[in-house]
């Protein structure tokens, strides 16, 4: 039987789990950390499957028309999966990214055929989180929708569509249901843009509501916008959920959809990143750092011994060689 695919979108997800037996050891854990490797994915981040979702969905509605051009907002991940998805397509993809994007990140989007501006320096954007009292997601929207009218494009807006919960909640979700046969106590990711929690926390609550869902934000010394310690840096790709005016706007008004919050701070996440490597071969990003840091400590816990924790692992290290995270 043929194995050969029409084009790149039809390798998206179904990305392995695998457990960190060398790790467990060198911390001296009793519990089990599985994790899912995201970099699996065609371009080596788990908002692959968003980015496909709500390209599919705009098709579906008639949002976006063949030759069409798509626009986003975001700190690279998203961006690089929509330029991929886009290319694929035969759409046009502009990103509006944040200045703290590496240089890999920059780099792939020009790849992929796509441009880019960033944002923290565009006046418009000051004008517009001052015009919305500070709430920089109202702005960043806002931005997006200017954006879609002035380039004639069609603004995914990851942080507002329904798609992107939808994609974890038909993939990332049954994937680890079923790859775990069901064995799963934990589920640790980041809130994000809440697509995540929405979609694969969801799913797994339904299939046994005892298991915890367990989201990890920057600690305060690593939140932008926030208190932020001017030597410290910013905990790229990973947004702050409580305490400021940042939190994505599927998660508002949502209660409750995690049973843990655990905060982390950018060099905890850096050194669980640089451990992964070092001991069981898996090079990753700062936000998986930030999810297995919290899977560890999950892990350190006397009452979880003989507990599964699964931590999704969003991308790969590749694209963060030029950022402190790897720097030599």
């Amino acid at each position: 039987m043929s194995r050969i695919f029409s084009n790149i979108t039809e390798l998206i997800g179904k990305t392995p789990l695998v457990r960190l037996n060398r790790l467990e050891k060198e911390y001296g854990l009793n519990a089990e950390i599985v994790v899912k490797l995201e970099f699996f994915n065609p371009t080596q981040n788990v908002k692959e499957r968003i980015a496909l979702s709500m390209v599919e969905g705009a098709e579906e509605r008639g949002d976006l028309k063949p030759g069409g051009t798509i626009i986003d907002l975001s700190s690279g991940n998203t961006s690089i999966s929509l330029a991929a998805v886009a290319a694929a397509k035969g759409y046009k993809f502009h990103a509006y990214l944040q200045d703290s994007a590496s240089n890999e990140n920059k780099q792939i989007l020009k790849a992929f055929g796509a441009d880019y501006e960033t944002i923290f320096t565009n006046p418009r954007l000051f004008e517009l989180v001052a015009e919305y009292g500070g709430d920089a997601m109202k702005a960043f929207g806002k931005l997006l929708e200017e954006g879609s009218v002035a380039l004639n494009a069609f603004a995914t807006n990851q942080m507002e569509s329904l798609d992107n919960p939808k994609a974890h909640y038909r993939t990332t979700g049954p994937e680890i249901w079923e790859d775990t046969d069901g064995k799963i106590d934990f589920f640790v990711t980041g809130a994000g843009t809440g697509g995540t929690i929405l979609g694969a926390g969801g799913y797994l609550k339904e299939k046994n509501p005892e298991i915890q869902i367990v989201a990890y934000q920057p600690g305060v010394n690593s939140r932008p916008f926030e208190n932020q310690a001017p030597e410290q840096p910013e905990l790229l790709g990973v947004h702050p959920i409580s305490g400021v005016p940042f939190i994505a706007p599927l998660l508002r008004d949502k209660g409750k959809l995690w049973d843990e919050l655990i905060d982390v701070e950018a060099p905890d996440a850096y050194d669980a990143a640089r451990a992964a490597a070092k001991h069981e071969g898996i090079l990753v990003g700062e936000s998986s750092g930030a999810a297995l840091y919290t899977a560890i400590q999950l892990a350190k816990r006397p009452e979880n011994a003989g507990k599964r924790i699964v931590a999704l692992l969003a991308d790969s290290g590749v694209h963060y060689l030029s950022t402190p995270l790897f720097e030599l």
